[in-house]
């Protein structure tokens, strides 16, 4: 039986170090390298696109839904991707986006509402972007962060998902489902 024990702590202490690294490190692009179809941003965002997301909250719950009217242009590797929202508050909000192919699939995203730059990577049929947005809430502005993953399903459909986050706990997540005429 004492045999035994170290064994079986070596064992737990293993899985528990295999868990926790798991959750701290999250997907990387890398992992959907292979995924097809593949995705480039000049031709999926190229045109109209219409997308219809939801907001839910740390819960779970929905606090808003929202349609958006998309449509990209591009000149090289830079293109202009004008977004219009429609929120279900009766609330609009527009945000155009300036985006730059950096080679080997990097990506730099800059808009008037977000601080800095937004940083992306593609691989495959998926895309991970960084940012850091200037959320307007009740008459206040919050810069929040999010974590924001769009994964190309067909030539038409791309579903999106986005972790909004703040000093680091989450604050709810953006779902998204973009389609092309």
């Amino acid at each position: 039986m004492t045999t035994a024990r170290p064994h079986l702590t070596t064992m737990f202490t293993t899985l528990l170090a295999c868990s926790l690294a798991g959750c701290a490190g999250g997907p990387v692009p890398a992992d959907y390298a292979k995924e097809q179809p593949r995705l480039d941003l000049r031709e999926y965002f190229n045109g109209p696109l219409t997308a219809h997301g939801i907001f839910t909250d740390r819960s779970g719950r929905v606090v808003k839904r929202f349609t958006v009217q998309m449509v990209g242009r591009w000149q090289g590797g830079n293109g202009v991707l004008e977004e219009d929202f429609n929120y279900s508050d009766g609330s609009k909000q527009r945000r155009v986006w300036r985006l730059t192919d950096l080679g080997q699939g990097r990506w730099r995203g800059q808009a008037d509402d977000v601080v800095g730059d937004a940083v992306g990577e593609v691989a495959g049929n998926a895309l991970n972007w960084h940012y850091t947005l200037r959320l307007p809430v009740d008459g206040k502005t919050y810069e929040v962060q999010f974590n924001d993953w769009m994964y190309l399903m067909d030539g038409r459909t791309m579903l999106n998902k986005a972790v909004m986050s703040k000093f680091g706990f989450t604050l709810g997540e953006v779902t998204l489902s973009f389609s092309k005429p």
